[in-house]
C-alpha cells in the first residue's frame, strides 16, 4: 500500500512540473468575436463549423443557425482555422475589431489532405507524414456500412480484424497476428486501453462511446521510436469530441438481427443505445458525459475438426483404419478435455497376432457451446470536466468505466464475465505542450477459463487412469468377442463415459457453477466419479495501472530546427491470486512454504521508464524534411534499449510526396509473459523471468514436448515388437531434445519502409503506396517442456520418466521465451480512392504480406498468421439524392496457415460485402445496413466463431440542445 501511495504522489507531482513559460496570467486585453458561417453555394448557414484561434487552446462550433461566439486574448493580427466535414477547411486573419465575421465555406471533395496527429506526435498533413498512417473520421465513421466505428477499422488499408466475440475484437497489421495481440497498442486520448494482466486492449469495450469519437488514426509497423516499448506492429489512436467543440445532447440507437442461419445460435437481437451530453459555459468551462449499454447473442466457435489426426504420432499412426471411425485420440477444435494432457496409453491389449499392443486415447471432452455464456452485455460510461486557464492552457480530468462479457482467447479460451477496467485522467496541455497522468484498474469479475472446466467435469467423473482402465477393459472384452478395432473403439469409449455429466441436465449445470467458482486450478480431481469437483476453473486476475507521461514541442522558441521532447513512466501494480500470479521475490524455500499456507505474497510491480526526442528540419525551400528521433526505455528487469528512428519526407509539385524511415524497436515482454505462475490443464504457463525458474528448472532441466511425443512413438513401436518400456526408452533416448532455455529478454524490430503518396486530377485521385520489411529477432512465443521429476536431464531417470505411462513423474510447462532464429516478414500496400463524378467516391486497397522461411526450425511456431494477399473494394455517395446516401464495401482475404498453442489448420479464404443506406434529416440520420450481407459463414481464425450476418438499422439523434 506504502508503495501504491508513493506512485500516486509521483503521478500529482509530474503533473504539476508544467513546462517552461506556461503562463496563467490573463496577458493582454480579452477580445469577444462573433459570427456566421454559410454555404457559399446555397448561402444556407453550417452548423457543427470548428473555430479555433490558432496557436491556443481557444475555440469552439457553430450552431443550428451557424453562428458562433468565442473570447480570446490573442494578440492582433491572429488566426482562426475553420474546419467542417465536407466543406474545404480554411484560415482567416483577423487584424482588428470586427463586430461581426462572415465566413463562407465551399464543398469540395479534398483526398489525402487530412490533418494527422500520431505519425510523428504532431499535427502534420496525412500527405506529408513521415510513415504510413490511415486515418477515420466522423463522417468516413458515420458513411461506412460497418455496424460501428470500430468494425470500420477492418475496411481500413493494412488492417487485419480478429472477432474472438461480438464485443471483442483485435486489429493488428503487418503480421504475426494473434487473437491477445501483445504487440499493437490501442490508445484512447492518450491513455492505452490495455486490461494489464490480460495483456491486451478488450477491442472498444472500454472505449469511447459511437457518438464521442472524433476520429481514429492508425499507423501500421513499429511506432516505438514515439509510443514506447511495445507498438512494434503498429497502434490505434482513438481521438473523442472536445465538449467545446462538441457540446449538445446526442443519442443513438441501433437494433439488429443476427444468427440468421448456420452460425448454431437461433436466430436473436442485437441492440446497442448510447446517449452523449456536452455543454460549454463562457468558453472556459465545459463538461461531457456518455453512457452506451450492448446486449446480443454471442458469436459461437462451432467448427470440430480433428487437429490430431492418425498420421501423427500422437495419434495411433500404425492404425489407419481407425480414421474411417471416431479417432481414439481426436482432438476437436472447440472441444475441450480432449487435449494432450489428457491423453492415456493403454499397453497390454490383445489384438490380432500381438499380445502387447499399445493405443493412444484421449478423453471424450465437451464443447465450447456447452461451457461458455451465450449472452454477451457491454456498459460504457464516462465523463470529463475541462477548465481554461488561460488560451494557452487547459486543464481536465475524465473517467471512464467499461464492464463486458465475451470469449478471450490465449493459450486457452476464456469466457470473460463482467470484467470491468476503469481509468481516471488528469490532464493539462496547451498549444506546444501536454502533461497527463492516469490510473486504471482491471478487475477480472466472474469470469473463467474453459479448458479447466472441462478438465474437472471430466475428473468429477473418473481420474485419468481409471477412466482408461474401463476403456482399456471394455476394448478388450469387444475385441475378444470378435468386434472390428473401429467398434471395440466406440463401444469402450460410451462404456468409459457412462455415468459422465452431460449438458443440458441440472447435475451438469451445478457442478459447472461449482468449478468455475474455484480460483485454483492446481488440486485436479484425481478420485472416483464423485460428482464434485476440487479443482477450479475461476480467473481472478485484478491489476493497477500507473501512468504520467508528457511532451512538449520547442519549435516555436528555436528558429532553425524543430524539437520534440517527451518522457513517460508505466508501472504496473498486480494483486496475486495464487492461481495466475504470485509474488516470486522471496527466496524459493519462504515462497513455496508460503503458497502452501495459500499465501501469495505482497503486490507484485512491473515497470517501465522512457523519453525521446525528436529533430525535424527542412531543406530545399521546404520541399525536403528531415525526421531524426531517439528513445531510451529502461525496465529494472532488462538493460536500457534504444529506440532509434529516421525518415525522410521529399515533396514534388505540392502533390507528390516520397518517404523513406527507417526503426528500431523493442518489446517488453508484457506481464502475462514475464510473470505468470498458473496451472492450466495439468500444463503450467509461466513467465519467462529467470527467478521465477528459481527451484523449478524448466529453463535448464527439461525436454521439449514435441520430442517426447517423438520419443513415445517410438517407444510404443518397440514395445509392439516385444521390447519393455523400459529398454525401449533408453535405446530411444537420443530421440528427446533438451530444451536448455535462456531467461526472457525483449523483442526486437528492425523496420524499414519506403512510400509514395500523391493527389491529382484537382484532389479527386488520391494514391497511397507503402512497401515495408521487418527483422525481429528475439521474438517472444510459448514453448512447451517437460521436467523429469526424479533425474536431471540425460540421466536414464529422467529418460523413463518421460514416458507416457509415466505422466506422473512429469512436470509439463508452457514457457514464453525467444526464439532462436531470426525472422523477416515484408509486404505492401496500395490504397487508391478516386472521386469519379459529382460526389461518387471508389475506394480501393490491396494488400501484401509474407514471411521469409529459416532453414532450421524452431523451438516453438511463431504464428505468423496472415493471408498473403488481402483486399477490399468501396462505392459510395453520401447524397446520392438529397438526403440520402449510401456505401457499399467489398472485402476478400486468401487461406492462409494459422498457428497457435490452441489450433493449428488452414483459414479458408472469404469475401463478403457490407451495405448500408441512410436518410439525413435536420436532426437525425436513420441508417440500414448489414454486414456480410449474403450470410456468407467464415472464421477469421482457427478455432474462431462462425461469423454470419449481422442486419441493422441505426437512428442517430445529435446535437438536439
Amino acid at each position: 500500500m506504502k508503495e501504491t501511495l508513493r506512485y500516486l504522489k509521483f503521478i500529482v507531482v509530474f503533473l504539476l512540473l508544467t513546462p517552461p513559460r506556461v503562463a496563467f496570467s490573463q496577458g493582454s486585453n480579452l477580445v469577444q468575436l462573433s459570427g456566421v458561417i454559410i454555404d457559399q453555394e446555397r448561402q444556407v448557414p453550417i452548423s457543427g463549423v470548428t473555430v479555433l484561434v490558432q496557436g491556443t487552446v481557444v475555440g469552439t462550433s457553430t450552431d443550428g443557425q451557424g453562428k458562433f461566439k468565442l473570447q480570446t486574448r490573442a494578440k492582433y493580427p491572429f488566426t482562426l482555422q475553420v474546419k467542417a466535414l465536407g466543406y474545404e477547411a480554411k484560415n482567416f486573419e483577423i487584424s482588428g475589431p470586427e463586430s461581426s465575421l462572415h465566413f463562407e465555406l465551399t464543398t469540395q471533395t479534398i483526398l489525402g489532405q487530412e490533418v494527422v496527429i500520431t505519425a510523428s506526435r504532431t499535427e502534420e498533413s496525412r500527405l506529408k507524414s513521415p510513415v504510413a498512417i490511415e486515418k477515420l473520421d466522423i463522417r468516413a465513421i458515420r458513411e461506412s456500412p460497418a455496424p460501428s466505428f470500430y468494425d470500420a477499422l477492418e475496411n481500413v488499408k493494412g488492417v487485419q480484424m480478429t472477432t474472438s466475440s461480438i464485443t471483442f475484437k483485435i486489429p493488428n497489421t503487418r503480421g504475426f497476428n494473434i487473437p491477445n495481440n501483445f504487440r499493437f497498442v490501442q490508445l484512447s486520448d492518450g491513455v492505452d486501453m490495455q486490461a494489464a494482466t490480460l495483456g491486451v486492449p478488450l477491442g472498444n469495450a472500454i472505449g469511447p462511446t459511437e457518438l464521442d469519437i472524433e476520429s481514429i488514426e492508425i499507423t501500421p509497423g513499429a511506432s516505438s521510436a514515439l509510443y514506447g516499448m511495445n507498438a512494434i506492429n503498429g497502434m490505434a489512436n482513438l481521438l473523442t469530441k472536445s465538449p467545446f467543440l462538441y457540446p449538445g445532447l446526442s443519442v443513438y440507437t441501433k437494433t439488429a438481427l443476427n444468427h440468421t442461419g448456420g452460425t448454431g445460435r437461433p436466430l436473436s437481437n442485437l441492440t446497442e443505445n448510447a446517449v452523449r451530453y456536452a455543454q460549454s459555459f463562457n468558453n472556459k468551462f465545459a463538461f461531457k458525459v456518455n453512457v452506451s449499454y450492448l446486449k446480443g447473442v454471442d458469436w459461437l466457435a462451432n467448427s470440430y475438426q480433428d487437429q490430431n489426426p492418425n498420421n501423427l504420432n500422437t495419434a495411433n499412426p500404425r492404425f489407419p483404419a481407425l480414421s474411417e471411425g471416431r479417432n481414439p485420440a481426436y482432438d476437436g477444435w472447440n472441444i475441450y478435455g480432449d487435449e494432450n494432457n489428457n491423453a492415456v496409453t493403454i499397453s497390454g491389449v490383445n489384438y490380432l497376432n500381438n499380445s502387447n499392443e499399445t493405443f493412444i486415447i484421449r478423453r471424450t471432452g465437451y464443447r465450447e457451446q456447452d461451457l461458455s455464456n451465450p449472452t454477451v452485455q457491454n456498459i460504457k460510461f464516462d465523463a470529463a470536466l475541462h477548465y481554461r486557464i488561460t488560451d494557452q492552457a487547459e486543464i481536465s480530468y475524465a473517467y471512464r468505466y467499461g464492464k463486458m462479457d465475451g470469449v478471450f482467447q490465449r493459450g486457452n479460451k476464456i469466457q470473460l464475465n463482467d470484467v470491468y477496467v476503469q481509468n481516471h485522467k488528469l490532464e493539462l496541455k496547451g498549444a506546444d505542450y501536454a502533461i497527463r497522468g492516469y490510473i486504471s484498474s482491471e478487475n477480472t469479475g466472474n469470469s473463467y477459463n474453459i479448458k479447466p472446466l472441462a478438465d474437472n467435469l471430466d475428473l468429477s467423473h473418473l481420474s485419468n487412469a481409471d477412466w482408461g482402465a474401463r476403456f482399456k477393459s471394455n476394448l478388450q472384452g469387444q475385441l475378444n468377442q470378435s468386434a472390428t478395432l473401429v467398434d471395440a473403439m466406440n463401444y469402450a469409449r460410451a462404456a468409459a463415459d457412462a455415468g459422465r455429466l452431460e449438458p443440458g441436465t441440472a447435475a451438469f449445470e451445478s457442478l459447472k457453477n461449482t468449478i468455475i467458482s474455484i480460483n485454483n486450478w492446481d488440486h485436479l480431481n484425481a478420485g472416483v466419479a464423485t460428482g464434485t469437483a476440487t479443482g477450479g476453473a475461476q480467473l481472478k486476475q485484478s491489476s493497477r495501472t500507473y501512468n504520467a507521461n508528457g511532451q512538449w514541442d520547442l519549435s516555436r522558441k528555436i528558429d532553425f530546427v524543430k524539437i520534440l521532447v517527451g518522457a513517460d513512466m508505466t508501472i504496473y501494480e498486480v494483486i496475486p491470486d495464487g492461481n495466475n500470479f504470485v509474488d516470486f521475490s522471496r527466496p524459493v524455500a519462504e515462497r513455496n512454504t508460503a503458497l502452501a499456507d495459500g499465501s501469495f505474497g505482497d503486490n507484485v510491480y512491473y515497470k517501465k521508464f522512457g523519453g525521446f526526442t525528436q529533430l525535424t528540419k527542412t531543406f530545399l525551400e521546404e520541399r525536403l524534411k528531415i525526421y531524426a528521433s531517439l528513445r531510451l526505455d529502461y525496465n529494472p528487469e532488462f538493460s536500457a534499449k534504444l529506440n532509434p528512428r529516421l525518415a525522410a519526407v521529399y515533396t514534388l509539385a505540392n502533390r507528390h510526396t516520397v518517404r523513406a524511415s527507417y526503426q528500431n524497436g523493442y518489446r517488453f515482454p508484457a506481464l502475462f509473459e514475464a510473470l505468470s505462475f498458473v496451472n492450466n490443464g495439468n500444463v503450467r504457463r509461466v513467465g519467462g523471468l529467470s527467478y521465477i525458474n528459481e527451484g523449478l528448472g524448466y529453463l535448464d532441466n527439461s525436454y521439449t514436448l514435441a520430442s517426447v511425443n517423438a520419443f513415445n512413438a517410438a517407444v510404443n513401436t518397440a514395445v509392439a515388437a516385444g521390447a519393455t518400456a523400459a529398454v525401449a526408452a533408453l535405446d530411444n533416448r537420443a530421440l528427446l531434445a533438451v530444451t536448455s532455455l535462456q531467461e526472457t529478454e525483449p523483442e526486437q524490430i528492425k523496420s524499414f519502409e519506403i512510400g509514395y503518396k500523391s493527389t491529382l486530377l484537382n484532389h479527386k485521385l488520391a494514391i497511397d503506396w507503402d512497401i515495408y520489411a521487418n527483422i525481429y529477432s528475439g521474438f517472444l512465443g510459448q514453448v512447451e517442456v517437460a521436467v523429469p521429476n526424479s533425474g536431471t536431464v540425460g540421466s536414464d531417470l529422467a529418460v523413463t520418466d518421460m514416458l507416457a505411462a509415466n505422466r506422473r513423474l512429469q512436470t509439463r510447462y508452457r514457457v514464453y521465451t525467444n526464439a532462436q532464429n531470426n525472422y523477416t516478414n515484408y509486404g505492401s500496400s496500395l490504397g487508391v480512392t478516386y472521386n469519379i463524378y459529382k460526389r461518387y467516391t471508389v475506394n480501393t486497397n490491396i494488400n501484401y504480406a509474407a514471411i521469409t522461411k529459416n532453414k532450421e526450425a524452431d523451438i516453438f511456431v511463431t504464428g505468423f498468421n496472415t493471408p498473403r494477399w488481402s483486399s477490399n473494394l468501396s462505392i459510395g455517395n453520401p447524397e446520392i439524392l438529397p438526403r440520402i446516401g449510401f456505401n457499399v464495401v467489398w472485402k476478400w482475404q486468401e487461406s492462409f496457415n494459422w498457428e497457435s498453442p490452441l489450433v493449428n489448420a488452414k483459414v479458408p479464404a472469404f469475401h463478403n460485402f457490407d451495405a448500408q443506406v441512410n436518410y439525413k434529416l435536420a436532426k437525425a440520420t436513420i441508417k440500414l445496413g448489414a454486414s456480410n450481407i449474403f450470410n456468407k459463414h467464415y472464421i477469421q481464425y482457427a478455432g474462431g466463431p462462425t461469423l454470419g450476418a449481422l442486419y441493422y438499422t441505426s437512428i442517430l439523434f445529435d446535437n438536439i440542445l
